[in-house]
This record gives structure tokens, sequence and C-alpha cells, in this order.
């Protein structure tokens, strides 16, 4: 049997037990955290025969800090996986507090992993609760060659600083710029600047195993969209600048698909469009650059069941009127596009909503938001069934509900809302 080295770490406040060695600073001014093996000396993942892990526990929106070096050049792997309930977050910093990888669900599940070909000096790992919620997650760090925590870390490829690799041409692609200069060798979408380009938007097809990343120049600022569409690949987008800048990274914007929304305006310069698939890499991936639409963002959020509509009148929305009862109404869903519903309140209780389609191969969500556009409450699978359900506590005044379905069968669901009132 083979014993491996197991640190358990907790706090309450930053997330992370500080040894003595935190009241040093690392990664760019972080004055906390924990070396993965215990001590510096037993943290050099470079020459450890073999991973290290640590038991984080994550509390009150925090972050806990694994801090491990490397005397010398190698492919980690970083994983992250949550013991019960939770989505952990990793994100990777190096010595001068630069993001390296970050990383959310690619080690299977909700589990997060990155592999990644570091340099030798002293990095932290990042571990955080992806909604918020406490989180108690398993931390491994280890070279390529040793043993993966997650079933998605086992299957990485490294990519790192220094990979200079050129993209391959897809088999039977159109003719495309690719700059061996920029993001170490992407496809160019473009063969200049996308400025003029961005009102109607550019975009390109290809498997995200042909085609890992696209880069584009800006020449002036511009608030940008960028998305990965293709289900069947899961894709996972990151967007970096050329010069390894980390600015964001999107799994699942809308279903399996991915969207980035840089509403503050990019600088002028050359940026990387990363991509990952969860599932099938050879899959066609159409990857999107358009000019940020705030209206058009707007109603998307509205058609996804994720934010409040107004109510006057711009968004189409089903009035129920005032709720003195219960009141019965079927909405034919069509695909994953929401049915919004209002009923006003005249007096504070209990109000109760289901969602009901199971039985005939749905799988409705229910979202419902006060007057002014704040979710009070969220529900998907209530208790055995694919139905849901939410009891909420009310004031008087207008709610609104969202109902959305993501069986991809665009079933016809029935909607029961009940209000309750306190006895006199």
């Amino acid at each position: 049997m083979t014993l491996k080295p197991l640190t358990i770490l907790g706090a309450l406040a930053a997330g992370t037990v500080a040894l003595p060695a935190s009241a040093q600073e690392y990664c760019g001014g972080l004055s906390s955290g924990a070396w993965i093996g215990g001590n510096e000396a037993n943290s050099d993942i470079g020459s450890a025969e073999t991973f290290r892990e640590q038991l984080a526990l994550v509390l009150l929106g925090n972050a806990h800090t694994s801090l491990f070096s490397l005397s010398e050049a190698a492919s980690v792997r970083l994983e992250a996986e949550a013991r019960g309930q939770g989505d952990p977050v990793i994100e990777v910093l190096d010595g001068e507090g630069g993001v390296v990888a970050t990383d959310d669900d690619s080690g299977g599940g909700v589990s997060s992993a990155a592999l990644v070909a570091l340099e030798p000096g002293t990095y932290c790992l990042q571990t955080s609760s992806y909604d918020n919620a406490p989180l108690t997650a398993t931390v491994r760090i280890g070279r390529a060659e040793h043993e993966a925590l997650t079933e998605g870390g086992a299957t990485l490829t490294a990519a790192g600083p220094g990979d200079t690799t050129e993209t391959p041409a897809p088999t039977g692609a159109s003719p495309v710029a690719t700059d061996t200069e920029a993001c170490g060798g992407a496809v160019m979408l473009a063969s200049g600047p996308l400025d003029d380009s961005l009102s109607q938007g550019v975009s390109r097809t290809e498997s995200i195993e042909a085609v890992p990343t696209y880069a584009f120049d800006l020449a002036s600022p511009a608030s940008v969209s960028i998305t990965a569409e293709n289900p069947d690949a899961d894709p996972v987008l990151t967007l970096t600048g050329d010069d390894g800048t980390f600015y964001a990274e999107n799994d699942d914007y809308d279903g399996l698909n991915s969207r980035i929304d840089m509403t503050t305006p990019l600088a002028a310069g050359t940026y990387c469009v990363q991509l990952r698939a969860l599932s099938d890499a050879t899959a066609p991936v159409t990857v999107s650059v358009s000019g940020f639409d705030p209206e058009a963002a707007a109603q998307e959020t509205y058609n996804r069941g994720q934010a409040a509509p107004p109510l006057d009148g711009s968004y189409p929305v089903t009035d129920l009127g005032t709720l003195s009862g219960r009141v019965v109404t079927d909405a034919q869903i069509q695909g994953e596009t929401a049915q919004w519903f209002s009923v006003t309140l005249d007096a504070p209780g209990l109000l109760l909503v289901e969602a009901i389609g199971a039985a005939a191969g749905g799988d409705p969500v229910l979202r419902v938001f006060d007057d002014v556009g704040r979710e009070i409450a969220y529900n998907d699978d209530y208790g055995q069934s694919y139905d849901s359900q939410i009891a909420a506590r009310t004031f008087p005044g207008t709610y609104l509900i969202a109902l959305t379905d993501i069986s991809a069968t665009s079933p016809l669901l029935r909607l029961v809302i009940e209000r309750y009132v306190p006895a006199e």
C-alpha cells in the first residue's frame, strides 16, 4: 500500500489556516495561505514523488489558498473536488499575482481541473465556491504523471506559458490567416482588426480538436461578446490577452453553450479565445465575436428566465391578476425560452408555485422575482421527480414567475399557483 500525504486544513474567515510561513507575502500580496505539503520543503511539486493534497473548507464567500513551488519546469495538474454538496472553482496565480489558469467543471461534474506547463517558482492555487455557498473540497496538486483526482483531470492536455505550437490547419477548412506570433500560433478570426466587423460579427466553425485557440485584433477600444456554440462539444471559453492577461471564462451560459460579454471596453490590442471541450472535441463548434449589445444581452437573460423583464409591456408577460386562492394554467414551452407570468398579492402570506410535466417527459425549472427584479426563489427537481416547486414568504405586491424547461422536448407544462394567508 502506498501512503499519500494529506494535509487537513480549514478556516472560518479567510478560508485557509495560516502556517508560520504565512506571515510572508505570496503571489503578488497574499498574506495567508497553506503549503500544500504541510511545509515549504514538502511542497515542491517538481521533485515530489507523488501528488500533494489538502482538505479545504471555504466559508463566507472567501477562498482557500494552497501554496506550492516548482524547483524545475513541469506540467502541473491542479484539481478541486467537492466533498458532498458544492461547486469548486480554481484559479492559479504566479509569484507576481498574475492569473496563470482558471477553471470550473473541467474535472467532470462540478469538479475543477487544469493541467498547466509552469516554470520554476512559487505559485498559489485559490479554491472558491461558485455560488458562495459553504464548501468542503479535496484539493490535489501534482505533476502530469501523478495520479489524477478527477475523471476529467486525467484526460487534460497541458498548456501554458512558452507553448508556441502552431495550430494545424483543419482538413477541408477554408483559408484563414494564422499568425505564429499571436497567442502561440492561434488561428486568426480575421486578417485585420475586427472594429469594422463588430456590428455584424465574425465567426468560424471548426472542431476544438483542430482549432483550440483563435485570436483577434482590435484597433480601438471596444466592448465585445464572444460565443462558442455546440452542446455536443460542451465548450468552455477563456479570453486572455496576447501577453497572457486573463480577462474572463465561461461554461454553460446558455445550456451547454458558452458566452463571454465584455461590457467594459477592451483596449486596442490582440486577444486570445481559448477553447476546451468537456464532451466531444471533434464536434464542430461555432465561435463568434461581435460588438456587445446591452439591449440584446438583456433580452437573452429574459428569454432564459434568469432576469426579470420590465412590466411596461416591452416584453411578453402573462398577467394572471390578483391571486385570491389558486390558479391553474398550461404553458407550451418552445425550446429553452422562458414563459413569464405575473401575479399580484394583496396581503402577506405564503406563495406556492408548482410546475408539472415530468410524467410527459418534461424537466421544468421555476424562478420567482419580486416587482423590482430581485430573485426570491428558485427550484429544479423538487422531491424525487423532475417537477419543480417553490414555497416563498411574500408581502403585498406583484411577483413574476419564470417557467423554463431543460428537457429539450418543448413539452406542455402545467403551472399551479396558490397563496396562503395567516389565519386571523
